[in-house]
């Protein structure tokens, strides 16, 4: 009987973990933020306005809906991304991260 109980909690144990890393995995997709957004609502004061994902998906709509990517979403409207999908390694970041060595770049020896 005990025997059957520990086999029994190493197999939850196994799962729960499983489980675990499906969320992890999941969490760390390499997907981009993306938003759906209405391209003729644009303010510089706000940026873009939010709408539903399938405005995006469809072409009968009212909505000139496209995939925005990135950008800091506030009461429905999001700012500071690109309508560009970042490429996969980019981090979503517009640029490659700069990584000084030596001296910080300047390309001058001392003298």
């Amino acid at each position: 009987m005990a025997d059957t109980r520990r086999q029994l909690r190493s197999g939850m144990v196994v799962l729960g973990g499983m489980g675990l890393l499906a969320a992890a995995l999941t969490a760390c997709s390499s997907d981009p933020d993306k938003r759906c957004v209405d391209r003729d609502s644009y303010t510089v004061a706000k940026g873009y306005k939010v709408v539903a994902d399938k405005n995006c998906k469809s072409t009968k709509t009212s909505y000139n809906g496209s995939w925005y990517y990135g950008g800091d979403k506030k009461s429905g409207w999001v700012s500071g991304g690109s309508f560009t999908k970042p490429s996969k390694g980019s981090g979503g970041s517009s640029g490659g991260v700069k990584r000084g060595g030596f001296g910080g770049g300047s390309g001058k020896s001392g003298g």
